[in-house]
């Protein structure tokens, strides 16, 4: 679509809500790669699930981690994905093939990363009660960033919009800028309030156009700054901030809080409930409060690069937000004008003549002399949405989209498709056209190609405590605590763990039991001496003796023993 029709010359962000996307597992943070078409969301389950955008379906899932992901991060080109666990591990992916390049291990719990905006091979980790990190993935190096005060280090920082300088801030209010090359003080000022108090920066967030930034501070206040004027201050400098935004009446604290993709719009999810509050960059005032289900906590706010749509996830569901589209499907000549009220018409006086004579030879312009002109169907404009100021051109090796092949769910059924059986030639399709997709889906017992094993590199940083719990396993009132979900769904091969009664093997002459007992003689995989088992995959027994193990499960006279055989 062309990028140049949206446009609109009203306001310019979401009203209203445009459905969710389930990940079939809980969601915990989501991200959107530069041009908005594809959406990360990481998952309790240890999953990167990988949402085309535009129509709304997954393109792809990576099983990343063990424990949950909390930060994700895409890659400039869209190539390669960043993410990070609350096992304090750090993995860089290949997006087409899902293979892990490298692994870095850290002493404690990641609150946040973020690539580099130009230079790829630079990541930016904040640890928890850690000086933030400066990884360079290539030779698997990394440099601790300096911090004001060495007894504080609850520190957050952020690269500025094109990663030239790195902006940290402390539980102190103060902010440093440093040089990203030579890690150099470059500039610095102190967050304070009224009473010339200093309050804690809890994040500090770019917007993608213009030099414009945003801190959320622990005194339920946002402020923007100017990033030229804060440059121009220095050292020890006391600028002021453009706009400050706030819930005056509800005393509202910030969860999450990002600028809009034209840099026009701020949007702060709440800390206490599922609303969005939304403010006009230049004027301050509040536009908008999205509110979502009532009782959910907030957990990610993300704003789509190029379109007014919000993704806010809540209780592990990702939820749209979106402008409210009215469709008109009404067909007219070119000249037509559709009219809100009557207009009266004056006729012109030649208007219904079969010739006017009055009428003089045209001359060729407009239209007519525009045919003569040569018309360049070659060559292609860059789209002005997708460059920055600083670019002429676009990216052509830039992952915008992933293939997707149709899988076939009953090959039986398909009397044109390959047999059910052969698993090699029904993944052939697919393979060829994510460009070898085939290492990630085909499992290792099946004889597939082994992946290349992944380079682990651990990270010591002196004085950091390694017993540390991120604060995501800890949230409180959502309805379902973190550390009960966390790790992978009970169709992974540790779901025994889950169950109290395992099945031993019995050694000798079996006792005899009461075939009803046992729910035996059913083809329907809840009978025999798995019965136990067959439920806890999920399988309802059929056959003549099908309502057996319901019977024992709802206290009938059948035995403990009877399901432990």
């Amino acid at each position: 679509m062309n990028l140049e029709l949206l446009e609109s010359f009203g306001q310019n962000y979401p009203e209203e809500a445009d459905g969710t996307l389930d990940c079939i597992s809980m969601a915990l943070t989501c991200t959107f790669n530069r041009w908005g078409t594809l959406l990360a969301v990481g998952c309790n389950d240890g999953r990167i699930v990988i949402w085309d955008f535009l129509t709304r379906g997954i393109a792809k899932i990576i099983s990343a981690h063990i424990h949950p992901v909390c930060s994700l991060c895409w890659s400039r080109d869209g190539h390669k994905l960043v993410s990070a666990s609350t096992d304090n591990i750090v993995s860089q992916w290949d997006v087409l093939t899902g293979d892990c390049d490298q692994r870095f291990r850290f002493p404690s719990p990641i609150l946040k990363l973020q690539c580099h905006p130009r230079d790829m091979d630079k990541v930016l980790v904040c640890p928890m009660k850690s000086a933030p990190v400066l990884l360079t993935l290539s030779d698997s190096k990394h440099v601790v960033l300096p911090v004001d005060d060495d007894s504080d280090l609850n520190v957050v920082a952020a690269f500025d919009r094109r990663g030239e300088y790195i902006y940290t801030g402390n539980a102190k209010g103060k902010i440093l800028v440093l040089n990203t090359n030579t890690q150099e003080l470059v500039a610095s000022f102190r967050v304070t309030t009224g009473t010339s108090n200093t309050t804690a920066i809890k994040s500090i967030e770019f917007a993608r156009k213009g030099s414009c930034f945003l801190i959320n501070t622990a005194d339920r206040i946002i402020r923007v700054y100017d990033g030229r004027e804060i440059l121009t201050c220095g050292r020890d400098g006391e600028p002021e901030p453009m706009q400050k935004l706030q819930d005056l009446v509800n005393r509202t604290p910030w969860k999450r809080c990002c600028f809009s993709g034209d840099g026009e719009y701020i949007v702060a999810g709440s800390a206490r409930q599922h609303a969005l509050y939304i403010w006009e960059k230049s004027i301050g005032n509040l536009v908008k409060i999205l509110h979502g289900t009532r009782g959910e906590l907030l957990l990610d706010v993300a704003w789509h690069p190029v379109r007014p749509i919000i993704a806010s996830i809540s209780s592990g569901v990702v939820s749209i937000w979106a402008q409210n589209q009215v469709e008109n499907w009404s067909a007219f000549a070119p000249d037509f004008k559709e009219l809100d009220e009557n207009v009266e018409y004056e006729e012109r006086e030649s208007e219904f003549d079969i010739e006017d004579e009055d009428k003089s030879e045209p001359e060729q312009t407009g239209a007519d002399a525009a045919e003569d002109e040569e018309v360049d169907v070659t060559t292609v404009d860059p789209i002005v949405a997708f460059c920055s100021s600083d670019e002429e051109l676009e990216d052509y090796k830039a992952l915008l989209y992933l293939p997707i092949a149709p899988e076939v769910e009953d090959p039986e059924e398909n009397p044109f498709g390959p047999p059910p059986d052969a698993s090699v030639q029904t993944t052939a399709p697919e393979d060829a056209l994510a460009g070898g997709d085939k290492k990630q889906r085909q499992p290792s017992s099946e004889g597939g190609p082994a992946k290349k094993k992944a380079r682990t590199t651990t990270i010591e940083l002196q004085g950091v405590p390694s017993d540390e719990v991120h604060p995501l396993l800890g949230v409180k009132g959502d309805g379902k605590s973190k550390k009960k979900t966390a790790g992978r769904p009970k169709g992974s091969k540790g779901k025994d763990k889950d169950f109290p009664f395992r099945p031993k093997p019995y050694r000798g002459e079996r006792p005899s039991f009461p075939v009803e007992a046992l729910g035996s003689s059913g083809p329907g995989g809840g009978g025999g001496g798995g019965g136990m088992k067959g439920r806890a995959e999920g399988g309802l027994p059929t056959g003549k003796h099908a309502t057996a193990p319901v019977a024992a499960e709802s206290g009938s006279s059948a035995s403990p023993a009877a399901l432990l055989v």
